[in-house]
């Protein structure tokens, strides 16, 4: 079963309610990646989103859009905070990725507020994303975050610049948080009035590591079975507008996209504080 678009924001793109999250690609072998893409396929996933800081996704990538560009829009990220560091590392993801534009450029994590101040000031990364627009390597300008104060730095960004994008946590136990949701959902009704795609990770955050054995390669110790995964992504689905972005790793995304096509009803916040209760999830907020 194909899953189900939506248009991403003000791009004119409709794109698949779960985005392929790229991290996923980080640290796999080529074959992997190219069965992964025939996972993607499958469901008819046709957004990618990947970071210059996953390792080697975006060399990864690099095959597929020999033979798909057409088929996905493609979104990149970028951790510097200056103008000009931020256009060499634009240049390098292109050429990494063997492409001539990404359809949307993201400040990767832009939470801290010192670094906020300088990514959006003159001189500074914004600077080389309006320039980027202009050349046309790059369609649209997003910014994505971690952390509790997230949805908060996310509205005052929206304030100081007209983005295309957001990206931030959502899953049930971070909701119920009264500060995040509060700001989570004005947050939400913002982007609704301006057209701007709010993008969604963390669905199947289970709880820390800790000192826990890592047996997957997501760095929070996700959901495994399939009908927990089906409660957390309906869970996240059930928020209109939004999009998930996949789990980081290739062995457990089939899970979450098999639970996207089959998405009908949002699951009632009743199934999902049972299943919270009995597995005894906890809270992430870095």
């Amino acid at each position: 079963m194909t899953i189900a678009k939506q248009p991403f924001g003000r791009t004119g793109h409709n794109s698949t309610r779960t985005l392929f999250g790229a991290a996923a690609l980080g640290s796999v072998t080529q074959a992997e990646a190219d069965q992964t893409l025939e996972v993607l396929l499958k469901y008819g996933v046709n957004h990618i989103d990947v970071a210059a800081s996953y390792g080697d996704a975006e060399l990864r990538i690099a095959p597929w859009m020999a033979q798909h560009r057409g088929d996905f829009f493609l979104a990149t990220k970028t951790g510097e905070r200056t103008a000009d560091k931020a256009m060499e590392e634009l240049h390098r993801s292109l050429e990494r990725m063997k492409v001539d534009y990404v359809d949307l450029w993201q400040f990767h994590n832009l939470a801290d507020p010192i670094e906020w101040d300088i990514a959006l000031s003159p001189g500074g990364v914004i600077d080389a994303a309006i320039e980027a627009k202009k050349q046309g390597l790059v369609r649209a300008i997003g910014v994505t975050g971690h952390g509790l104060q997230i949805a908060a730095t996310h509205r005052r960004s929206l304030e100081r610049f007209d983005f295309d994008s957001v990206l931030l946590p959502c899953n049930y136990v971070t909701l119920q948080n009264p500060y995040y949701a509060e700001n989570f959902n004005a947050l939400v009704e913002t982007c609704k009035q301006r057209n701007v795609a709010v993008q969604t990770i963390k669905s199947i955050a289970y709880k820390p590591w800790l000192g826990e054995e890592h047996n997957r390669s997501t760095w929070y110790a996700p959901l495994e079975d399939q009908e927990d995964i089906d409660r957390a992504v309906g869970w996240v689905l059930g928020h209109e507008g939004v999009f998930l972005n996949t789990v980081g790793d290739i062995h457990l995304l089939p899970k979450v996209l098999d639970a996207a096509s089959r998405f009908e009803k949002a699951t009632q916040d009743s199934e999902m504080e049972k299943m919270v209760a009995g597995l005894g999830m906890q809270p992430l907020f870095v």
